[in-house]
């Protein structure tokens, strides 16, 4: 079994050096993703390295009205059956985003597997110790998880991450996964949602549609990502690139912790020299802290801050990618895809 996963991570690896030796000479700057943020968004700080997570949530989020912790669902029942598809995710403290995004792809993955017991597992204990503390809300990490799914005489785990990309969090996961393979009779995981070509198109696509309201000409739509040193990194070039490739010209992607940076987009938009409006969004799975402090605070330094200091009117749409019906879809797909190769 641990030679299946250990395949599958080759895999994975391939497929990053594939995806990144297309994007470009940008790709080459090493990045960052995440702090990690999530690494994605959060820190995927240095407890998480660098890239898919989402938001590392400190104490700043007691600036926020982040939601009733009674409303989501930690997915951590036991009596659960002989299959079991874990959600793997970094996580985020503010609850209303937690229910919304990782519990709206939990959800979405339980309506498309009845079949599977889904449950949920979070890549960062700072996180999962916070929302313990303040809510009294227990969450798995990913070894309690295992754990949980062994005792419960699981034989079947599939594996869904809900990283955005192939990067340093995803194949720690991989890595973990592939430790405690030898407990189960079948192992395999998913994809990120960032992973191929199609998946690129298929996102900017559905981001433009989420936004095309927007699209007046007189504005400038901005997509916030984490940012990692990593060479994964360059998915955000990526991105930019299939955007402006589909035609959308009045689009941009930078990140928190890497490039393109604030700054690099304030002179993107600056010399385009015909834009009044800023809509600001999170390209990031959840919308925790980098979204509601970095992005949309009201300190001088934040992304909003910075644009209205330019002159533009700034509008925030604190909205975690995760929400979104079409991105849940290709998560499904994603998984699906996993499920697929057990037989």
């Amino acid at each position: 079994m641990k030679k299946k996963i250990i395949l599958a991570l080759l895999l994975v690896l391939t497929m990053t050096v594939t995806m990144l030796a297309g994007c470009g000479g940008s790709q080459q700057q090493p990045a960052e993703e995440e702090k990690e943020e999530e690494p994605a968004e959060e820190t995927e700080e240095e407890e998480a390295p660098a890239e898919e997570a989402e938001e590392v949530e400190e104490e700043d989020e007691e600036n926020y009205e982040t939601g009733d912790a009674s409303l989501d669902d930690p997915r951590n029942a036991d009596e659960i059956g002989e299959t079991e598809l874990l959600v793997a995710s970094f996580g985020t403290s503010f609850n209303d985003s937690r229910r919304l995004t990782i519990g709206g792809i939990e959800g979405a993955l339980e309506k498309a597997f009845p079949e599977l017991s889904v449950r949920r597992g979070f890549t960062s204990q700072i996180i999962i110790d916070h929302v313990k503390k303040r809510d009294n809300v227990a969450i798995d990490n990913i070894e309690e998880a295992l754990d949980r799914a062994e005792a419960n005489g699981v034989k079947t785990l599939v594996v869904q991450p809900t990283h955005l990309m192939n990067g340093f969090e995803y194949n720690d996961l991989v890595n973990e996964i592939g430790d405690r393979a030898d407990a189960f009779e079948k192992v395999v995981i998913g994809e990120p949602l960032l992973t191929s070509d199609e998946d690129f198109e298929r996102v900017a696509k559905i981001l433009y549609e989420a936004t095309k309201e927007y699209d007046d000409g007189e504005t400038a739509i901005c997509f916030m990502g984490h940012g990692t040193e990593a060479e994964s990194n360059g998915v955000y070039a990526k991105m930019q690139e299939v955007m402006t490739g589909l035609g959308y010209e009045n689009y941009y992607v930078g990140t928190v912790e890497a490039e393109p940076s604030l700054e690099d987009l304030l002179k993107a938009i600056g010399e385009k020299g015909t834009y009044k409006k800023v809509v600001l969004e999170p390209m990031m799975v959840v919308a925790g802290d980098h979204a509601n402090n970095d992005m949309a605070g009201d300190e001088e330094d934040s992304w909003k801050s910075q644009f209205e200091a330019a002159g533009y009117e700034v509008t925030c749409l604190l909205r975690g990618l995760g929400e979104l019906p079409e991105i849940q879809q290709i998560y499904v797909e994603h998984c699906q895809k996993a499920v697929d190769s057990l037989s």
